[in-house]
């Protein structure tokens, strides 16, 4: 039995790159092309937890090899 979050549905991707579904309440799903990859579902609170620490990352990497 699969459910069925519209994944497919175009007012679902904002600019066509970004999924953004409040009915969906997966964290990770695949991308329209799913050769891609997976994205994030950009309506689930938790996306913005683990891009805000990949960038705290990134940034902190940066900022030790720059001293």
């Amino acid at each position: 039995m699969e459910k069925d979050f519209q994944h497919e549905n175009p007012e679902n991707w904002k600019w066509g790159i970004f999924y953004f579904n409040k009915n969906d309440h997966r964290l990770i799903v695949p991308k329209r092309i799913k050769i891609l990859g997976w994205t994030l579902n950009f309506a689930h609170p938790l996306s913005y937890i683990i891009i805000a620490l990949m960038f705290t990352f990134v940034f902190y990497q940066f900022y030790q090899h720059s001293i």
